[in-house]
């Protein structure tokens, strides 16, 4: 009467992991955060009712920006049918407030002029951060571009001239112009211009699955459009272009649309 029962279980443990298991998922769980996922190829993946790309060998990767909510839902339905949900826990950041003063006023409240060229630039931006491509080149892992003092902290709210605006949705390194700007992880260009209004040199860089980098303030871009650069490899030197006080890099890391914390990926600055 034992053998019966024994083999039956045997033949659900077989049966029941590759097929109704919920994704595995590694990464910081908190706003501002990057999750790398894996599932059974030929699963749909959907997050908070938006559907995320999975590779044919099922992997996936989720990004929270800084105001993501703490609850997030994740559903996955696998190819034969079987829908798991599950509620994430995103961790809630507290943010600083930056004052930074001295900025011309026409960087603070633009013309009617310069609205029309910032919401071009701002098109060509989008569309370079929606590019999503399946080789996961960010796979293994980013470094800091440069090396220099953080003035700025990602999701810190701005107050400009003594007004109150966007919050900073990067990391502000600031070093002397003409310092090396390298690329954070390996990638295609997928955006190169000298002189936008608000972040001056700017290079955009596909990691795939839909991260991005990018690198703002730039004094000179060395990278050209659609080069695919080595991780380390130079693409530009710091400056002061766009809207800056001074010589800095301002870097930042995207989801597609959101962006994240960039220092989730990186850690500490080397000395």
């Amino acid at each position: 009467m034992l053998k019966p029962f024994i083999a039956l279980l045997l033949f659900m443990w077989v049966v029941v992991p590759a097929s109704a298991a919920q994704p595995d998922l590694k990464g910081d769980f908190v706003q501002g955060g990057l999750v790398q996922g894996h599932t059974v190829p030929g699963t749909k993946v959907s997050l908070n009712g938006r559907l995320v790309t999975v590779t044919p060998d099922g992997r996936f990767v989720l990004g929270f920006g800084r105001d993501a909510p703490e609850t997030p839902i994740l559903q996955s339905v696998t190819a034969a049918g079987k829908r798991l949900v599950r509620t994430l826990k995103i961790k809630k950041r507290q943010y600083r407030i930056q004052r930074i003063d001295g900025l011309p006023r026409k960087m603070v409240t633009p013309s009617a002029a310069a609205l029309l060229r910032i919401r071009a630039e701002g098109k060509a931006i989008s569309a370079a951060r929606a590019v999503f491509t399946p080789v996961p080149h960010f796979a293994g892992g980013f470094i800091w571009p440069a090396k220099g003092r953080i003035s700025g902290v990602y999701g810190s709210q701005r107050i400009l001239n003594g007004e109150p605006r966007r919050p900073h949705l990067g990391i502000d390194i600031a070093a002397p112009t003409g310092t090396p700007v390298v690329a954070a992880a390996p990638g295609t260009v997928t955006l190169t211009n000298t002189d936008m209004y608000f972040t001056g040199g700017t290079v955009i860089i596909d990691h795939g699955h839909g991260l991005s980098t990018v690198y703002l303030h730039l004094s000179a871009i060395s990278a050209k459009l659609g080069q695919m650069v080595k991780q380390g490899e130079h693409v530009g030197k710091v400056g002061s272009t766009g809207r800056s006080t001074g010589p800095h890099l301002d870097w930042r890391v995207n989801w597609f649309q959101e962006r994240l914390d960039p220092r989730l990926l990186v850690g500490a600055m080397p000395k």
